[in-house]
This record gives C-alpha cells, sequence and structure tokens, in this order.
C-alpha cells in the first residue's frame, strides 16, 4: 500500500513538473530612472519568453472584405471574415476571439465574424487575427491575415516588401497591479524572424531586452511607476525597417 502511494505522489510530482513551461531568453536587470530608486530587498525584474506551445496551429483566418485596396465610402465599412479548425461560439464570458488593428492602433475586438466599422476618410491597413484563451494572438500561419484599404478620396500606403508590426499587448495607458506580469505580445507581418534575419527590441524607459522568437515577452517585478514602452523591429545587423508600422509604442502604469 506504501509502494503504490509512494508510486502516486511521484508521478504527481513528474507530472507537475512536466506541465511547468520553460522560460527561455530570461535576463534580470535593475530599472535605473528618475521615478524609481532600487532598493536591494526588492526582486529584480525579470524578461522572459515561454518555450513555443503554439495553440489552434490549423485555425484559418479568412478575409473576404475588404478586397485590397478595395474603396468605400466614408461611413460603416462592412468586415467578412471566414473561421475553420477554430471554435468561434461565444462563451459565458462573452470573451472577444477575434481581434482587428486598424493603422497600429489598440486591437478591438468582434463576437462575430461579420461588422462594420464607422471610418473616416483615409488609407488603412488592418491586422485581424484569433487569440487562445488567454486572450495571446495565435501566431501560427494562417492564424491571422492583413489587407490595405481606402475611405474616400485617399492614397494607398506606397508599396514596401518589409515587414512590420501588430501589438496585441499592452494596450494605451493600460494600468497593471504591483506584482502582475506585464505581457507584451506582437505579431511580425509579411516576415520571418530567422529566414529575414530580425529582431524585436522591447524598450522600457531606458533599458533594451531583445528577442528573435515571435512569443510574448513577459515582464515581472515592474515597480510601481509610469514606462513608456516601445517595440522596434529591425534587421540583425541593426539595420532600421522603413514603413510607419515598423514600431509600436505604448504607456503603462504599474500601481
Amino acid at each position: 500500500m506504501k509502494k503504490i502511494f509512494l508510486l502516486a505522489c511521484l508521478s504527481g510530482i513528474l507530472f507537475a513538473c512536466s506541465s511547468q513551461k520553460e522560460k527561455i531568453n530570461q535576463e534580470e536587470l535593475d530599472l535605473s530612472t528618475d521615478s524609481i530608486q532600487i532598493n536591494q530587498d526588492v526582486p529584480k525584474v525579470s524578461f522572459y519568453q515561454y518555450a513555443d506551445s503554439s495553440a489552434f496551429p490549423d485555425a484559418i483566418l479568412e478575409l473576404y472584405t475588404p478586397l485590397g485596396n478595395q474603396i468605400f465610402k466614408p461611413g460603416k465599412v462592412p468586415f467578412e471574415f471566414n473561421i475553420k479548425n477554430y471554435s468561434f461560439e461565444s462563451s459565458d464570458k462573452q470573451e472577444f476571439k477575434l481581434f482587428n488593428i486598424l493603422n497600429g492602433d489598440d486591437p478591438v475586438g468582434f463576437y462575430s465574424p461579420i461588422f462594420q466599422r464607422d471610418l473616416a476618410q483615409g488609407s488603412y491597413r488592418v491586422v485581424a487575427y484569433l487569440v487562445d484563451d488567454e486572450g495571446l494572438s495565435l501566431k501560427s500561419f494562417g492564424n491571422y491575415v492583413y489587407r490595405d484599404f481606402l475611405v474616400g478620396d485617399s492614397r494607398p500606403f506606397p508599396y514596401s516588401a518589409e515587414p512590420y508590426l501588430a501589438l496585441n499587448f499592452p494596450r494605451s495607458e493600460q494600468v497593471f497591479e504591483v506584482g502582475n506580469v506585464v505581457i507584451i505580445d506582437f505579431l511580425v507581418i509579411e516576415g520571418d524572424m530567422e529566414l529575414d534575419g530580425l529582431k524585436v527590441i522591447i524598450e522600457v524607459n531606458d533599458f533594451d531586452y531583445s528577442t528573435r522568437e515571435m512569443l510574448p515577452v513577459r515582464i515581472e517585478n515592474l515597480p510601481a511607476g509610469s514606462y513608456r514602452i516601445k517595440i522596434r523591429l529591425i534587421r540583425i545587423d541593426g539595420k532600421e525597417l522603413e514603413g510607419p508600422f515598423s514600431s509600436v509604442s505604448k504607456s503603462i502604469i504599474v500601481r
């Protein structure tokens, strides 16, 4: 009986260890800014990613409307998506599963794959994506889609074959409680981090953290204060990318 009990305990321990996510690209640092006083008793700020465990790798998001550089009148602009291999049924919590980013702004969530948005005259680039149970963007091929379109008398964006960023988290002026993990969740559009020789640099006030993995970056032990977070997509040789969406900046508050 004791042997059975010990075996059960051992199996439980092994299962718990195997279920833990592996941290990669971890860095610890002291953030030295004018608004933060470093205390030796305070845990160091830690930046890290989890090893890739892609959710819904077979999910497909297709965009039927708008078409590429399609022109609409100012006002209600229709959007129509088709979703495959992914459950889009509304849950009891009514969580958004489909998000749109227009011209690098904060994401907007939708309960339905067919909807309208009230848009003024201008040139628009939409990046749409599905999310997992944590609200993090799905990153496998086909999980997201992008398209340029026009509203009113406007010109298309200049052609560029260079990759760019879409930022899911954080949102503008997002507030975090001290002790909570700050997540930076991004997509690299029209590019591959490895094949195209790219890296992402994350600037938190005066500190830089870089990664070559398109995985969420998590920040632990960030002290109370206001932070300007800038995410930049560049070449590994340091060359900046052209285009208005190769960098994104957001302000957050930890309190």
